[in-house]
This record gives structure tokens, sequence and C-alpha cells, in this order.
């Protein structure tokens, strides 16, 4: 073959390996580097474990979450971290047989829903490496970090297994010294009511008794307790949307809270609840959760998401139900749900919240009112079927109570929650 010949094979075969790479997303990021290798013979990797939810990088722009396998589409593990929006790269650090350490450059995704705050959750995403079953990744902003001086991971869903709760609650960021105790426990044993066999809180702060009332459902099995403590890192707003006022993450890190919650029982539980700690999604139709999705996903098979109408039920207007046995009740502070009965109407040209329960299987990544990434189509649900009863102060203030619309369905559950709620505090008080 003369020059011109292999000139022509030689620019072909380049031509034909750019268009195959050109092809796969991670084209360069699927380059492996080897880091080092130890020559000890017991080898291990050296790294500080990770002792708290949140943790702090080196350069403290970046505050990791966890890592979790996702095998979904791809084999990745997706690393969930709050990240300044200037932070523009980052590396993965997995210690692999013999110590072996291998670096990989991340994808950095930073959910759309931050609403202006400098900082918002991200999605960084590191291939697994090949031939490497990692339990642990670190992570850093440099190429060549020592693996021995960075902060390392367990990563979570190694083994997915089967579900063992059917609904799961997550409750983000309760905060501002949280003290409505009796609504609290209400709440719960009507989640539990409904079919919920677990809820976790992600806890910022509350009050002493309210400390005393999760110690008590966490050694029950009902809960599960997240610290949750972000004020430690970051600057942290009351608000939902950024009020320029040099705070840094907005409501206490509710999306990234939730997001973590998702990934968290992602193979636990056959259905995740995404609502506040004064909020029920509350049937009409049936009698609990279960039913009710049965019947939603037999008549919507494609749906992974399910939305439900906030509605207010202010704690300004109170009713009598001449419950009997409910004087135990008056031992502990907080509102009593079975006294509000009246919802606000809705307000024309307002955008009516929604909250959420999916199959955490379909959700990517998720916002407060609605999922931003997904597998499966979303749903929202008329309000005959369910709604979310939401009692807290009023929004509409200036309404009379002829005004607001008469709704007690909760008093439909009266029986069960009064037995509940007197069983529990049976025990708790004495």
């Amino acid at each position: 073959m003369n020059s011109l010949g292999r000139f022509r094979l030689f620019a072909c075969t380049v031509g034909i390996t750019c268009f195959v790479l050109s092809f796969n997303p991670y084209r360069w990021q699927n380059l492996w580097h080897l880091v080092g290798t130890s020559m000890d013979p017991l080898p291990t990797c050296r790294g500080q474990l990770a002792e708290d939810t949140i943790t702090p990088l080196k350069d403290h722009r970046t505050f990791i979450i966890a890592p979790y396998v996702d095998n979904r589409e791809r084999n990745i593990i997706r690393i969930l971290g709050i990240v300044h929006t200037e932070v523009k790269e980052l590396y993965c650090y997995f210690c692999c047989a013999k110590a072996t350490v291998l670096q990989h450059k991340a994808e950095i995704d930073i959910h759309v829903d931050r609403f202006g705050f400098p900082y918002g959750l991200a999605d960084i995403i590191c291939a697994e490496p090949p031939d490497c079953r990692v339990a642990h990744v670190a992570l850093d902003g440099s190429p060549t970090a020592d693996f021995a001086s960075l902060t390392v991971f367990p990563i979570r869903n190694r083994e997915p297994g089967v579900p063992t709760a059917n609904f799961t609650v997550c409750i983000s960021a309760m905060f501002g010294n949280y003290s409505n105790v009796l609504q609290f426990i209400q709440t719960i044993e009507m989640y539990k009511i409904l079919g919920a066999q677990k809820v976790t809180v992600y806890l910022n702060n509350c009050s002493r008794q309210m400390e005393e009332v999760l110690q008590y459902y966490t050694e029950e099995g009902t809960v599960e307790v997240i610290p949750w403590h972000i004020q430690r890192y970051l600057k942290v707003s009351h608000n939902w949307r950024y009020p320029d006022d040099g705070t840094e993450i907005g409501y206490y890190g509710q999306i990234s809270a939730l997001n973590d919650c998702i990934y968290r029982n992602m193979y636990s539980s056959k259905f995740v609840v995404l609502n506040d700690q004064d909020e029920i999604i509350l049937p009409f139709k049936h009698r609990t959760w279960d039913s009710m999705m049965e019947s939603l996903q037999r008549e919507n098979p494609n749906v992974g998401i399910f939305l439900f109408e906030n509605h207010i039920f202010p704690q300004t207007v109170v009713s009598d139900g001449n419950f009997t046995n409910t004087s135990s009740w008056n031992r502990v502070p907080g509102s009593n749900l079975l006294q509000y009965i009246h919802r606000e109407p809705d307000r024309p040209d307002y955008f009516n919240a929604r909250k959420m329960i999916v199959d955490p299987r379909a959700v990517i990544q998720t916002s407060v009112h609605s999922t931003l990434k997904q597998y499966k189509n979303f749903k929202n649900i008329p309000l005959e079927i369910a709604l979310v009863y939401h009692c807290r102060g009023p929004l509409q203030g200036d309404l009379s109570r002829s005004s607001l619309i008469k709704d007690d369905n909760i008093w439909s559950f009266n029986e069960p929650l009064i037995r509940n709620v007197n069983n529990m505090l049976n025990r708790f008080l004495t």
C-alpha cells in the first residue's frame, strides 16, 4: 500500500472512532485514572468516614448528603449533594482491590428548583468502575487528591431487596423549635390508620417534649429520625424563594431532604408520601391509602406520581364534635385535629399547591409540589377522591366562618383515631 493509501486508511479509522465516541455522553468522563496502589501486603484505603447527614468537602462549597447506587438506566453512583452554583468540577475516588484508587470526573446536575438561592441540590454522578464492586466513595474538587485525606461515604442501595413497607411518609425539615405535640401525635396515628408503616423525619430542631415523642415512635419502630443540622454549614432561610438577604438555601434545605428520602426508601417502600408534619393526604372514597392506590394504579397503569390538592383548614375556626374519652389530650400541648373541619375556598389566580404519593423507583428528581425528572407519568387526583388536609394558620384570614367550606371527613376516622391516640398517651404519659 502506498503512503497515500496508508494515510487515507489512518484518517478513516480516526474518523470512525471519533464518530462512535460522539454518541457516548460520558466519552471524556468515562476515562478512569489510576491514582495509586498500595504496596502493603494487607492493603486498605484509608479515609475519614462521614459521620453526619450533611458533610462539607474541603472547598466548603460542596456538602455531601449520601451516595446511592442507581442502575435504572446505567450503572452509576448518584451522589446527592448541596453545591454552590459556581462549583464546576468534582472528582469521585473509588477504592478497589488491593487498595487501587481510581478517580473519575463527575457530572454535576444542579436541580432547577433552587428558587434563586446560591446553593441548591445537585446530582453528582459518576459511573461505577468496571470490575470493582465499591462500597465507599470519596469526592474532591481536585483530580490529584490524596485518598487518605478525604472523607469517604458509604454507598447505599447496593442490595435493593424487597419492600418492607407499603407506605413511607417523608417529613422534611422539622425546624423552628417545633412544639405542636398533640397534632403531631394525631397525624402519626392517622398515617398508621391510613396504611403507613414508616415515617421518616428530617429533624433540625424541636421542643424537648417533641423530642420525647419522636423517641417514643422511634423505639416503637414507626419513626426514623434523620439529623438535619444544615444551619451548621449554610445560612438557611425560612422562605422558599430567595429574598436577597444574604441567606444561602431556602426553607432549611427541604428539597434536598425530600430527594434523599426518596432514594433512602427507594427499594424498601412500595410508595413514598411527600408532605409536611401538618398535612395528611385524606381519602374520601376509600378508607385506606392501600385501597385508594390500588384503584388509582389500576385506572392509570403508566402513572407513578400522584398529586393531591392542598387545602387549608385554618386553626382559627374551631368546631366541637362532642367526642368523649379525650380528656387526657388536655395534658398535651398542641392543636386537636378533630376541631378543624372548615377549609378555605380556592383563591382565583393562585397556584393550588399539591403534595404527592410516588412510586420512588419512578422518580429521578423531585421538588416540593411536583417531580422534576421521572420515568413514569404524573396525574392530578381530583378532589372527590382525596385532598391534602393541611391544618395550620389561615391564608385567607379575613374570611368569615360562613365563607369557609364545611368538610368533616376527618370525623369519619374519629373512632380509630381516638383509640390510637389514647393508647399512645397511656404509654407515653405514664
